[in-house]
């Protein structure tokens, strides 16, 4: 699939800026379909009420995938927007009629999130993975292939689907053409249908699409990974790929089998339940404040990976992630209770530093929400804690995309956000949240 046209558009600034959502749980797509236009007809969205939208975001069930193709032609013959983009998900987020945000996991549900954007530069693209430009040559290739102009772009939104073989190389050439934009998304939902699980305009596509949001907006990126660190900070001795094989703290050094049996001696009868079924590691990116603290009480950017082998033979543990002679690590415990912690400190940090966000898009791992919190809603929950009525979307994905210290990664267990701001010094006149 080449990659599509550039569309791209500078909206009046005398306009209002506005977002209205629907969310409908109904079992047949069709029906699914109908709700969701009744409720935004009822917000003042459609076809001859208040006009055409500048972006539509669709986030549906994989259990529409047999219907999936059908999905756009019936929104886009009953709901007018000039470009359309969105996923399968093995759950959704949405907004419904009452104003409230939900989590529907694993089972049938649609979300559609039409925006009004004054001053906005959107680029959509579409993207064939097979075959990826070099890493080790000129950015200008990357850029070419994306079909985008990065001068006026400020963040982008990534859908990729499950098929894509290199998901790692195409976030890390993004991140090498498109360096300083902030970048949210997600893995959409596998099925058994032949064809793939993203949306683009009309289309179900495979590869990879995504939209570059510019001019007056932004996105404001919040990676939440759920953990929280036990013990102290180690720094890597010995590695061989993905193997740690000997760790130091100071003088002394050991293998990370060894570190841990320390590190369980400190913890309570709880804790050490949490070991047996919810132990990470958290890898050093650099000094950058969010979440982990070493000896010295400053902060460390922890991107937190899966532990995935221990050799008994000699105490090393294998990771989900390439690691190097002197890194800092850190054992961390993923919970409820420092899930809920870690994401309100960084939604009162993203509230404290920005204009009050448009709308909250949310790219959750299908390990979070129920199988986390115990209950349905346990995210959206937090946010419309610190943003009363703010308009949420997103999908639960099979791998979340969002930014560590500066650089993207493909997550796990993660809840990656993304708030739809003005940017800084753009005048953009928003409506009042929908009822």
């Amino acid at each position: 699939m080449p990659a599509t046209p550039l569309f791209s558009w500078l909206r009046r600034g005398d306009e209002q800026a506005s977002c209205r959502t629907a969310l409908s749980r109904l079992p047949s797509l069709e029906d699914a379909v109908s709700e969701v236009v009744q409720q935004l007809h009822a917000k003042g969205f459609g076809a001859a009420v208040r006009g055409e939208a500048d972006l539509a975001l669709v986030f549906c069930s994989t259990s529409y995938a047999s219907d999936l193709q059908r999905l756009m032609p019936l929104l886009r013959s009953r709901l007018k927007a000039r470009h359309w983009l969105g996923a399968a998900g093995g759950g959704v987020v949405g907004t419904g009629a009452g104003g409230s945000a939900h989590e529907v996991e694993q089972e049938p549900a649609l979300s559609v999130m039409l925006l009004r954007l004054p001053g906005a530069e959107l680029q959509l693209f579409g993207l064939d993975t097979d075959q990826l430009p070099d890493l080790d040559g000129d950015s200008r290739a990357w850029i070419d292939w994306v079909g985008a102009d990065p001068e006026r772009a400020d963040a982008m939104v990534l859908l990729v689907d499950p098929t894509c073989q290199a998901i790692n190389d195409l976030i890390s050439g993004l991140d090498y053409a498109f360096p300083d934009l902030a970048k949210v998304g997600g893995i959409a939902g596998p099925h058994s249908a032949s064809h793939g699980s993203l949306l683009l305009d009309d289309r179900v596509v495979t590869g990879a699409v995504g939209c570059l949001i510019g001019g007056s907006w932004t996105i404001d990126p919040v990676v939440a990974q759920g953990c929280r660190p036990i013990g102290p900070v180690f720094e890597i001795e010995q590695a061989e790929r993905n193997v740690v094989l000997q760790l130091s703290r100071g003088d002394q050094q050991n293998t990370p089998v060894n570190c841990l049996q320390t590190i369980l001696q400190t913890l309570n009868p709880a804790e050490r339940e949490l070991v047996r079924h919810s132990l990470f590691l958290g890898v050093a990116r650099n000094n950058f404040s969010l979440g982990g603290t070493d000896d010295g009480g400053e902060s460390t950017a922890f991107l937190v990976r899966n532990l995935i082998g221990v050799d008994p033979r000699n105490g090393a543990v294998a990771v989900a992630e390439r690691l190097r002679v002197g890194q800092q690590v850190q054992f961390q415990l993923r919970d409820a209770d420092a899930s809920r912690q870690e994401l309100r400190q960084l939604l009162r940090s993203q509230a404290r530093g920005s204009e009050p966000p448009l709308a909250g898009l949310l790219f959750a791992c299908l390990g979070r929400g129920k199988g986390l919190y115990g209950e349905a809603d346990g995210d959206v929950r937090i946010a419309q804690g610190e943003f009363p009525e703010l308009p949420m979307a997103g999908a639960f994905c099979n791998g979340e995309i969002g930014p560590v210290a500066g650089s993207t990664y493909l997550h796990g267990y993660t809840a990656s956000w993304g708030f739809l701001v003005p940017r800084p010094g753009a005048a953009a006149s928003a409506e009042p949240p929908e009822a």
